[in-house]
């Protein structure tokens, strides 16, 4: 239930720690993933240096800037000129500037929105819409996942932009799931709790962060990019097959805790 032999895939964020993982999860299970990031050569070529291990053959790689429009169709049009299908979509591409609500500008919202939520529509979109030709690239069965975080509905100090975007990704998502769910193609959304990253040093209350997470984790540890590459890796499976348009969490409990 749980071999994704002969599947196609495809990760955006895949130089990032979760990414990254997530990569490696789905190549052991039997898919030939392709991986896309945007400024980290150097992870992004030791991503593809673990694939090509497994797999015994390199993967497909691009470069995508999920800030800029041009970027992003030239990306759009690079993908379906190398694949024939997708049948497993990871949407792991994240950014954002950590700051209070008194130090944002609109181009701060801007980028987050544009980088954390619009991409997944207009990625999305253009995949259904890969030309007259060939329909939808989009394979009937296709599982699409995108990665959000608890501040999509909790407040988090400093994380305003963050925050709106992910919000907005959940919407997103939830409407692709009414439209998609005819054609076969489901999408569900992957919250993850305080993940030790080196996202996460960019976090000007890293520390502080940490400690109260550790304290209310029922579980009693951090969640680690390997946890939620495993609810990924499921909800990508045939396992999956009726679960769609949801938003997990993968926390061990913090959310739950008031």
């Amino acid at each position: 239930m749980l071999d994704l032999s002969g599947k196609q895939a495809l990760v955006t964020g895949a130089s990032g720690d979760i990414g990254r993982a997530i990569c490696r999860l789905l190549a052991a299970r039997g898919a030939e993933v392709g991986i896309a990031y945007f400024s980290d050569h150097e992870r992004a070529r030791a991503t593809a240096a673990e694939l090509e291990a497994l797999r015994g053959r390199a993967p497909s790689v691009f470069r995508v800037n999920f800030g800029d429009t041009a970027s992003s169709e030239a990306f759009v049009k690079a993908v379906c000129a190398e694949f024939d299908r997708i049948d497993v979509l990871v949407h792991a591409a994240a950014s954002g500037v950590f700051r209070g609500v008194h130090e944002l500008t609109a181009r701060h919202l801007d980028w987050a929105m544009d980088v954390n939520a619009r991409s997944l529509f207009s990625l999305v979109q253009g995949l259904i819409q890969a030309g007259p030709e060939r329909g939808s690239l989009l394979a009937r069965g296709a599982s699409i996942v995108a990665l959000s975080s608890l501040g999509a509905v909790r407040a988090i100090p400093q994380y305003a932009a963050v925050a709106a975007s992910k919000a907005a990704l959940e919407a997103i998502a939830r409407q692709l799931a009414l439209e998609l769910g005819p054609a076969g193609v489901r999408i569900n959304v992957v919250s993850p709790g305080l993940v030790p990253t080196r996202a996460l040093e960019h976090f000007p209350n890293r520390a502080h962060l940490v400690e109260v997470a550790s304290s209310r984790t029922p579980l009693g540890r951090l969640t680690t990019p390997e946890d939620v590459a495993n609810v990924v890796g499921f909800l990508c499976s045939d396992a999956a097959a009726m679960v769609h348009g949801q938003t997990l969490h993968v926390d061990g409990g913090y959310s739950v805790v008031g």
